[in-house]
């Protein structure tokens, strides 16, 4: 089994990192590994929609998102973890979600596959913010939702962490670590 993760904050040690972290632990003390991602640390430019993918399925910015598309077609394990900003995911992990369209066209418009099983492929979203109300929660999971498709993650399970806004705050929740590793060993066991 391979997994992927995203690290979808630009704030070191902050309240994403601190979850996508016990995710880690449960999926590292079963004795299996991960490729994580951090897009604020890498050079991936913006999808410039500029119709490239759509004959090829084939991006055709080379930058470091080369790296995630090999990721994507060799996982079967995926993990999304991030910040709620202004209902949706920040620019960065965006950035690699929207360069995902060359998948996308590969997958609808050329009717290839990303991974010939698709129903052995699944997910984790972990999405913390300040707000309080579900909606923005919701907005950010549809997002995630259309990535994970895209790249044929057939099912995944959503956690949200509503009204958690300072650094460091998700360790004063009361079952948020645990609830994030539950979730991963789920995630492996299935």
């Amino acid at each position: 089994m391979r997994f992927v993760a995203f690290q979808s904050s630009p704030r070191a040690g902050g309240n994403t990192e601190i979850l996508l972290n016990e995710a880690i632990r449960a999926v590292k003390d079963a004795g299996e590994e991960i490729t994580i991602f951090k897009p604020h640390l890498m050079n991936v430019a913006p999808c410039s929609n500029c119709g490239g993918c759509d004959q090829t399925g084939q991006c055709v910015i080379n930058d470091d998102m080369e790296e995630v598309y090999k990721a994507i077609y060799e996982g079967s394990r995926f993990i999304l973890a991030s910040p709620v900003f202004f209902f949706g995911l920040p620019a960065q992990v965006k950035a690699v979600i929207d360069r995902c369209q060359a998948l996308w066209c590969k997958k609808y418009l050329l009717n290839q596959p990303i991974k010939d099983d698709e129903h052995i492929r699944e997910g984790l979203v972990i999405l913390v913010g300040g707000m309080k109300k579900e909606i923005g929660f919701k907005c950010a999971e549809a997002t995630a939702t259309a990535f994970f498709r895209t790249i044929s993650v057939g099912r995944h399970q959503s956690l949200f962490f509503p009204g958690i806004d300072a650094k460091g705050a998700i360790r004063e929740h009361p079952t948020a670590l645990n609830d994030v590793y539950t979730a991963a060993v789920k995630l492996i066991g299935r």
